[in-house]
């Protein structure tokens, strides 16, 4: 598919192309617009009203856009079984039990979302949760193209909100929860509440699984549009989990599906892990797969990397999770508390040019949990690092240590760490990069530790 006449970026259009202006302003969609049609485009697609020629002036070009690259695919996603999960928590994880569990059960299988695009040999890297409608069309050309049976996705909020998934009907539909985060886009907490709930409609999913305990679910509970399974542990739900049993090494509870008991035990760590499993348990029972064989799967799967990831250095426990939102920050941190740490450190920072409000309640619930914090950076792009930790601190009443060089913090936190101490380091997760002002500057969390584990190794080695 060379011949892919729909496009988005100016720059690449060709001769007989049709250019969406997805522009966010008037003045750059302008510029963008007449260059298309400098470079030969046959039209220009947009909602704004030019002073130029060969306009096809829509009201959600968005919406055109997303329909008309899987129009250009020949509609893809129709031969393939799709399982989108959105959430402000839990997509990744989801995604990836999901993934490891029908390809352990012999299905072909895709991955796409944080981690990227991955099937069979293919392996890459979008700078987007849910990357734009040309590039899901593309891949899901590829993977028909391939055989594959099943695509586990994540599903952001701004995927939903920017018509990446039209012409794209899933098979189930996740619901993990709905917590602050992105309010830098949508404003409140309704409107982004709002956004995700609009998933659950049979324009977009076939049935959907959803999490009772979930307080923004409730408008699902009361009137869902399509068959849905419910899942938790506070409500009453088709899914429950009963004697759950949380360690450093993972989880066990038994769970009742439709008064069908099973006997799981994980890898994955704490209770908020145990909701990401009773999702997952929901989905393969929607499916008709086998429980007996996918609770034997589940057994063997290994965390997420950057998930709740546990390193021991000489007894001190190092744990590197993504948590970047107040509810993900608290979670972690009172997983971490139940590992009965001497003391707990905690380091993390909030992103620049993101939601703001969060900031200052990040700090309250990293000082409310652990007894020591740390504040760094955590991609500040193109705002004052010193400004953003500000905000943190507006929530924080404790004395508490600043060290912006993200390297520098852990690598001081751990002098100061003994055995039986545990530290997060919150917010970067598997991220191989820091974001300042426009740069991507090459960073991994993962590195720090290790390179921390290694002159421990050394030290030992040589009598130090």
């Amino acid at each position: 598919m060379d011949n892919f006449k729909v496009k988005r970026d100016s720059k690449s259009v060709k001769g007989g192309d049709v250019f969406y202006d997805l522009s966010d302003n008037y003045q750059k969609g302008y510029q963008y617009a007449k260059e298309a049609l400098e470079r030969g485009a046959v039209k220009v697609v947009t909602e704004r009203n030019y002073p130029l020629d060969k306009l096809e002036i829509v009201k959600d070009v968005r919406k055109e856009f997303g329909e008309a690259c899987a129009k250009e695919y020949g509609y893809p996603a129709k031969d393939l079984r799709i399982i989108g999960i959105t959430g402000t928590n839990g997509k990744t994880t989801c995604t990836h039990i999901l993934y490891e569990i029908l390809k352990g059960l012999n299905h072909k299988v895709a991955r796409v979302g944080t981690l990227g695009v991955h099937y069979d040999d293919v392996d890459k890297d979008y700078d987007m949760t849910t990357p734009d409608a040309d590039i899901l069309q593309r891949e899901f050309y590829e993977m028909k193209k391939r055989g594959i049976e099943f695509v586990v996705m994540e599903v952001s909020a701004h995927a939903i909100s920017q018509k990446r998934i039209e012409e794209i009907l899933f098979e189930v539909g996740v619901l993990t929860n709905i917590t602050q985060d992105h309010l830098d886009y949508f404003g409140t907490m309704e409107k982004y509440a709002e956004c995700k709930l609009s998933f659950f409609d049979k324009k977009y999913v076939k049935s959907a699984v959803v999490n009772i305990d979930d307080k923004y679910a409730l408008p699902l509970f009361k009137d869902s549009k399509v068959p849905t399974i419910y899942y938790g542990v506070k409500n009453p739900a088709d899914v429950f989990a009963v004697n759950v049993n949380c360690g450093a090494n993972g989880s066990e509870f038994f769970c009742n599906i439709f008064d069908d008991v099973y006997d799981i035990k994980t890898k994955l760590v704490g209770e908020y892990n145990v909701m990401n499993v009773l999702a997952c348990l929901s989905v393969c029972a929607n499916l008709g797969l086998d429980m007996q064989k996918v609770c034997e799967k589940l057994k063997t799967i290994n965390p997420v990397e950057g998930r709740f990831n546990v390193i021991n250095i000489g007894g001190k426990n190092m744990i590197i999770d993504f948590a970047h939102t107040p509810d993900g920050l608290e979670k972690v941190l009172m997983t971490a508390r139940k590992l009965s740490p001497k003391r707990l450190y905690c380091i993390f920072g909030c992103g620049g040019n993101r939601d703001v409000d969060k900031r200052h309640k990040m700090g309250a619930i990293a000082e409310k949990y652990a007894d020591y914090v740390c504040l760094t950076n955590d991609n500040p792009r193109l705002e004052d690092e010193n400004l953003i930790i500000k905000d943190i601190e507006k929530g924080m009443e404790k004395p508490h240590m600043v060290e912006t060089d993200r390297a520098k913090a852990i690598e001081k936190v751990f002098k100061f760490m003994q055995s039986g101490d545990v530290v997060v380091i919150a917010g970067k997760g598997a991220e191989k990069y820091q974001i300042i002002g426009t740069q991507k500057v090459d960073y991994s969390d993962f590195d720090v530790v290790y390179s921390l584990l290694k002159n421990e190794k050394t030290k030992e080695e040589y009598g130090n």
